[in-house]
């Protein structure tokens, strides 16, 4: 049997067949083009979906279901983008628009729900029916998974663990609001510390990693000096670690999930971000007993998780 999973972005749609095995056997990717009129959106997916298919060696008939994973929220029971700003949609029917034009069932899902999933049905947090998925990338997005289910509240907006507050009154994040955990432990945080922190020490060696330029850095470069030894690059990613460290205690003692799962390109830093990390979460969470403790780790499936959960949306 054979499921299509869709990941729809600002940049690229892209779009996977995937097998029983959860194998992607097919496929395409296209340029999302924005700005533009949904159904022409619409138009360039089933494009995609045929171009995924014809790699795989099969047609759309041989499809049993297709998933989509959407910037913004999503009514997973209509099909409905209820708003998506990446896109400029507004209660657009996406599900019912790619259903009569395929023929097939449409599960309209959000790109970072669909993620997670992706990583419960066959990756880091396979084997686990109550997980939490924290993505670390430009913003911090996350997915809830709990008894084997996408949680996302009575509205379809639940899960936008980058915009609990860890700081009162802290920087300001792009919601509106201020200390959001975002705006300290997201990838663009990191940066954004490790900026200013070379702005105040022109002797790091942070500098020299850099290339001399503020324009070269990133989420590599406080980790880069770290490495060296450098006294003011190890004070930015210890202070980054504090950050992200009580942000991910507030979703433990929250969900208490079996595991907590953190992807983005951060993660590549390995040990050196874990284990901290790991030692912090174990020192502040709230748990009576540490045989039954959340375990941490990190997502494997990297850019493939969105396909492969969105592909799985029938089996919810």
């Amino acid at each position: 049997m054979y499921n299509i999973g869709i990941d729809l972005g600002g940049t690229n749609i892209k779009v996977g067949v995937v097998d029983d095995s959860y194998n992607i056997i097919g496929r395409s990717n296209i340029k999302t083009d924005l700005p533009r009129p949904g159904e022409e959106i619409a138009e360039s997916i089933v494009e995609g979906v045929h171009l995924a298919c014809k790699e795989a060696g099969i047609g759309v008939k041989d499809v049993n279901s297709i998933g989509i994973g959407t910037p913004g929220v999503a009514n997973r029971d209509t099909g409905i983008v209820l708003h998506s700003n990446n896109l400029g949609f507004n209660n657009f029917p996406l599900g019912k628009i790619l259903g009569e034009k395929l023929g097939t069932h449409v599960y309209v899902e959000n790109d970072a729900n669909a993620a997670a999933f992706g990583e419960v049905v066959n990756g880091a947090g396979k084997g686990y029916k109550n997980v939490v998925v924290i993505t670390l990338g430009t913003g911090v997005g996350g997915g809830i998974i709990i008894d084997g289910k996408i949680y996302t509240g009575f509205n379809f907006c639940g899960g936008e663990v980058g915009h609990t507050v860890i700081v009162y009154n802290g920087r300001q994040c792009s919601c509106g609001r201020k200390g959001c955990f975002e705006a300290y432990s997201s990838a663009t945080a990191l940066i954004n510390f490790t900026r200013e922190a070379m702005q105040n020490d022109k002797e790091t060696k942070m500098w020299e990693i850099a290339g001399g330029s503020l324009n070269n850095v990133d989420g590599k470069t406080a980790f880069d000096g770290f490495r060296a030894g450098d006294k003011k690059a190890i004070e930015v990613v210890n202070d980054y670690i504090g950050f992200l460290g009580c942000g991910l205690t507030n979703m433990v003692n929250i969900f208490q999930p079996e595991i907590l799962l953190i992807g983005g390109g951060i993660c590549k830093e390995g040990t050196n971000l874990t284990d901290p990390l790991l030692k912090y979460i174990s020192e502040e969470c709230y748990c009576i007993d540490p045989n039954s403790s959340t375990k941490l780790g990190i997502c494997k499936l990297g850019n493939d998780a969105g396909i492969i959960g969105a592909a799985s949306l029938y089996t919810l």
